[in-house]
């Protein structure tokens, strides 16, 4: 489930939104507010439960040959064993949008945004099995009793890496949640 050409896309467990309105994120780090969206590339880092925790990383041209064989593929996602059940059974829907009224966002332009409220064309698409999804696309998931040992290595490597909702993750081994 990726958006086509020209087209980006929010992922939502809610089937029934019908207008998108800008809004400052809870976890922004900035203040203006934004409708938020994803281009092909960044779709899967959405292919997930909304506030499931998990961290991605990808080769990109810099990456060097041990980092890429530690990896072990192109690209992996990992989340928590505590996960699996909702990655199983969540209900997750794709809004697609025209491009046009969305910019990059960010040094790595991890996100699109827009400014205006943004009204999609059409209603949402189920986005069916996210496990599935992940195995089409070549993205081996990984499932994991703590995602900071994965998080750690990738965020010290040659790889692209994101991490999305790690303060939903485990603590770290040693530290116990505030």
């Amino acid at each position: 489930m990726r958006p086509a050409p020209g087209e980006v896309v929010h992922f939502s467990e809610d089937p029934t939104i019908t207008r998108f309105e800008p809004h400052v994120a809870a976890t922004a780090q900035q203040p203006e507010a934004y409708v938020w969206a994803v281009d092909t590339g960044r779709a899967p880092d959405y292919w997930f439960p909304r506030q499931c925790p998990r961290a991605m990383a990808w080769v990109v041209p810099a990456t060097t040959e041990a980092d890429r064989s530690s990896l072990g593929a192109a690209r992996v996602h990992a989340i928590e064993y505590g996960w699996l059940a909702a990655m199983r059974s969540v209900r997750l829907y794709a809004y697609r949008f025209a491009a046009s009224p969305f910019r990059p966002f960010g040094a790595h332009a991890h996100a699109m945004v827009a400014t205006k409220p943004a009204s999609p064309p059409g209603p949402p698409e189920p986005v069916g099995d996210l496990l599935a999804l992940h195995a089409d696309a070549g993205i081996e998931l990984r499932v994991l009793g703590n995602l900071w040992g994965f998080v750690d290595a990738v965020s010290r490597s040659s790889l692209g890496f994101s991490g999305i909702r790690l303060q939903n993750a485990r603590p770290r081994p040693g530290e116990l949640h505030p």
